[in-house]
């Protein structure tokens, strides 16, 4: 009886170790397949997703072109002579552009929009800050002097800019 169950171990013995392999290898390949299908589900997604990433950055680079201070007061000209309602009206238009604009921080990476919105919380200080001084009583000069500040320095929207210009060519390659 002894013998036979050696017997019938030596049987088993390779039947168990064959079974083992088979399932070790088995397993791997339906990782292998798994882990391939979902990177060809995210090559296509990304496929997809890309143009629209590309039409927020292109976006948002429209916004930051339109509240660069030279820009905006170019295309801003005061309605009344009160440097009040022109410092107002500026910082009303940054705010509309920047508000109509918002929804495409979802495709922006975390990093950019901070910049975008520091760029856009920074123009706003700086218009502020400018139209403060006792010199400028009017629109026209206050126009005249942001003109004039940023002739000099380089804007906030510049810097954003360039961040965007790095983003995109990164994600394009």
């Amino acid at each position: 009886m002894e013998e036979q169950i050696i017997q019938l171990l030596f049987y088993c013995i390779p039947a168990i170790v064959t079974g083992g392999v088979a399932y070790y290898f088995f397993s791997l390949h339906t990782k292998n397949e798994e882990g391939r299908r979902r990177y060809l589900l995210h090559k296509e997604s990304q496929k997809d997703a890309l143009p629209v990433r590309l039409q927020a950055y292109e976006r948002m680079t429209l916004f930051l072109e339109r509240i660069a201070p030279a820009s905006l007061t170019i295309n801003l000209t005061p309605v009344t002579d009160g440097k009040d309602d022109y410092e107002n009206r500026l910082i009303q238009q940054i705010e509309t552009e920047f508000n109509h604009n918002l929804a495409q921080q979802i495709y922006l990476t975390e990093d950019c929009w901070g910049i975008i919105r520091a760029a856009k919380n920074t123009t706003i200080q700086m218009i502020r800050k400018i139209a403060m001084s006792e010199k400028i009583d009017s629109a026209s000069k206050l126009r005249e002097a942001i003109l004039t500040e940023f002739m000099d320095k380089q804007a906030p929207s510049a810097t954003a800019l360039s961040f965007i210009k790095k983003e995109v060519s990164e994600i394009i390659g």
